[in-house]
Formats: C-alpha cells, sequence, structure tokens
C-alpha cells in the first residue's frame, strides 16, 4: 500500500483534493448553516428542506448531462473548471440577499461540489487504476473524511467570531487557491496504459455496456433503492443535526464533537473495504454494506445519552466508509469502464436525488408532528429492504462476470 501510494503520489492526491473540495457543497457543511440561513430569510423546517431538495433535484437533473463531460474532457481539464464554479457558488451564498435565489444558489453548490467534484475524482481514479482499483477509490475519497472531521468543528467554533456569510466566502477563497495545485499535480495526467497491463476493464458477458442498455439491465434498479437511500437518509441525520440534538437535550457542540470518531471509523473501514475490493470483488461485499445502518438508526430513535449516539456513529461509519468505494467500483466491476463517464452520471444523479428527497421528506415529516425518532425507526426498515433487494440483484448478475 505504501509503494502504491507513493509511485501516484499526485494522481491520488488530485483525487484527495477534489473530494475535500466536494465539502462545500455536501450538506454536512451546508446543513450547519441550517440556523442562520432559516433565521436570515425567516424560513420553516419544512420551507428550508423543500427549498433544499429543489435545488438539489435540479443539480440531480443536470448531472445527467454533465457527468458525461467526463467521457469527453480530461481531468485536468475539466476540473479547474467545476472548481471555478464552486466558488463562484460559495460567493452566491454569502451575497445572496433574496429567499426567491436560495433555491438557484443550492442548485449551483451541490451541482459543482456534491455532484460533479465527488463525480470527477470517482471517475478518473476508475479509469487511472484497473487492478488497484479499490486502493485507489479508499485513498482519493480521504478528502471526504478528512473534511467531515475538521470542518464542522471548525465551523461551529467559527461561527462565534464570524458573520455565516464571510465563512462562505472563506471557502471560495479556499477553493480559487485550491485550482492551480489541482492544475500542477495534473500536470501529467495517468493512463492505466502506462503502469498497469489492462486497458479498458470490461462489465458483465465480457463487454463494455452503454448508458442505455445499463438503465435497461434488471441490476440497475435492484440497486437504486440501496444508492437513492444511503444518500436520502445519511443527508437528511446531517441536514437536522441541530434539531437532531435539541431534541436530546444536547449541546450541538458536543454532536459536533462525535464526528471525528465517525470519520476515523469511515476512514477505517474505507481503506479496509478498498483492500478488500481488490482481492475479493464487490460481488461479495456490497451486499451487506447497509447493514450497520439499520443499527445506526435504530440508536438514534431510542437512544437517550451521548454515548448511544456515538455508537450509533461508528455503525453510520461503517457504512459511510464502505459507501465511499464500493458503489464506485462497482458500476466499473459490472458495466465496464468504456462508457463509465456517462453510467456513473445516471448514478450519481440518483444519489442526488435521493440527497434531495431525505431533507424534503424529513422536513415536511417534522412540519406535520411526525417526530425524528419515529422516522429513523422507518429508515432503519428501509435499509433492512434495500440490503436484501442488493444481495437479489447481485446474486442474478454475477454469474455473468468473466474474472
Amino acid at each position: 500500500m505504501r509503494n502504491f501510494i507513493y509511485n501516484n503520489s499526485q494522481w491520488l492526491s488530485a483525487g484527495i483534493l477534489l473530494t475535500f473540495l466536494s465539502s462545500f457543497g455536501q450538506t454536512y457543511f451546508i446543513s450547519i448553516f441550517s440556523g442562520e440561513i432559516r433565521n436570515t430569510f425567516n424560513l420553516s423546517h419544512g420551507d428550508w428542506g423543500s427549498i433544499y431538495g429543489f435545488g438539489t433535484f435540479a443539480s440531480a437533473i443536470v448531472m445527467i448531462w454533465a457527468g458525461g463531460l467526463t467521457d469527453i474532457m480530461r481531468v485536468r481539464k475539466l476540473g479547474p473548471i467545476v472548481l471555478f464554479a464552486l466558488a463562484t457558488s460559495c460567493l452566491l451564498m454569502a451575497f445572496n440577499p433574496l429567499v426567491i435565489l436560495l433555491p438557484l444558489v443550492i442548485f449551483c453548490l451541490r451541482l459543482t461540489g456534491q455532484g460533479m467534484s465527488t463525480h470527477i475524482s470517482a471517475v478518473a481514479m476508475s479509469r487511472w487504476f484497473v487492478s488497484n482499483r479499490g486502493k485507489a477509490l479508499s485513498v482519493a475519497n480521504l478528502g471526504f473524511s478528512i473534511g467531515e472531521a475538521l470542518i464542522p468543528i471548525l465551523l461551529v467554533s467559527a461561527l462565534a467570531y464570524f458573520a455565516w456569510q464571510e465563512i462562505w466566502i472563506i471557502a471560495a477563497l479556499i477553493t480559487l487557491f485550491a485550482i492551480p495545485i489541482l492544475i500542477w499535480l495534473l500536470r501529467q495526467e495517468r493512463s492505466p496504459q502506462s503502469i498497469d497491463a489492462e486497458d479498458q476493464s470490461f462489465g458483465m458477458n465480457n463487454r463494455h455496456w452503454t448508458r442505455k442498455q445499463t438503465l435497461i439491465h434488471p441490476l440497475f434498479w435492484f440497486m437504486m433503492p440501496a444508492f437513492i437511500g444511503q444518500s436520502a437518509f445519511n443527508t437528511a441525520f446531517f441536514f437536522l443535526q441541530v434539531h437532531f440534538s435539541e431534541i436530546k437535550g444536547w449541546d450541538h457542540f458536543n454532536l459536533v464533537a462525535m464526528f471525528p470518531v465517525y470519520t476515523g471509523v469511515a476512514i477505517t473501514t474505507m481503506i479496509l473495504s478498498g483492500v478488500l475490493l481488490d482481492k475479493f470483488g464487490t460481488a461479495k461485499l456490497i451486499p451487506f454494506f447497509q447493514l450497520p445502518m439499520i443499527v445506526a438508526f435504530l440508536l438514534f430513535a431510542y437512544g437517550d445519552t451521548l454515548l448511544m449516539a456515538l455508537i450509533g456513529f461508528i455503525f453510520l461509519g461503517i457504512t459511510s466508509g464502505a459507501n465511499t468505494t464500493l458503489p464506485n467500483a462497482f458500476w466499473a466491476e459490472f458495466f465496464g469502464t468504456k462508457y463509465l463517464g456517462t453510467i456513473k452520471a445516471a448514478a450519481a444523479a440518483a444519489m442526488v436525488l435521493g440527497s434531495a428527497i431525505g431533507p424534503a421528506i424529513t422536513g415536511l415529516l417534522l412540519d406535520f408532528d411526525i417526530s425524528l425518532n419515529i422516522q429513523y425507526v422507518g429508515i432503519s426498515i428501509f435499509f433492512a429492504f434495500s440490503s436484501a433487494l442488493m444481495w437479489i440483484g447481485v446474486s442474478r448478475s454475477k454469474v455473468h462476470l468473466f474474472k
């Protein structure tokens, strides 16, 4: 592992940089400002959740097209464009005075941050590294974990000294500063042929699948509830972190202080899943990666102490870590890499759609006096259902893999 990282450090660092900067469009970042945004624009939980959901949904639609750009543009050209757009989006959030423009701001942040920055990194790692795809994805996705571990604590502390709009300006400046770093890291873009013996990796039936063929294959739809649900309800949990701490009677800072534990578990699972992925393949691993979510949300529903919440974060981190590696490798392993950009774009759009549905549904249910505790029990049941569907779909399709 050490030699792999050393020999490929510049490309892996580019992946880490992109995933870290995606933080500024991720729910765990935006949701920390939920209270300030709702107060500034006089919004209820349902109003804010609906605005967030609408902007995210719109970004999911555009991702279907925008994600395909990775099939026609090199990362060293597309990456800086996306980061510049992300920086501009942060400035829009900082200076926007009108509630009517808030859905547009959310759309821009979600498309450039959660959507394209993440997508570019995942597609690049899956294409550049064939025999070591799992390791590459797990290392590149460390950017997510670093962001989740450091940013929430820093933000909650910074809000005591800075206006929330000023923090968004800082985020824009960080992103702009990162653009020349990304260009320097990708001054020589990697190709699989230069190191690995393989050129393109084939999928089921030893062929490359187009997006159209993928969308009509049953396996795609067996996996969708799991991928959409993971995005929807993980997003909803962090989106409502302030409200969650309030109903439990905890100080928000004490809840945020658990994030590094969650991140540490996620990093460990992410690296472990990458190693196991290269050894066993996704077919043997992916049907089971959401089972810890069942335990996590039951603990969040019934636990009344910070210790129970901490244990819940551990189980949440197990799935979150595996989620950064297994789904990305799944598309390449089952459907090939030739059209991976457009296939992954459709999947990414579905997951972004999930992140729109989650906060919108939970926010509206709260407005109808359906408590988070009741909702979290329902979410646990959902993950049991989605895990069963994954097992059925993968079991039916893995016989068509030729390895």
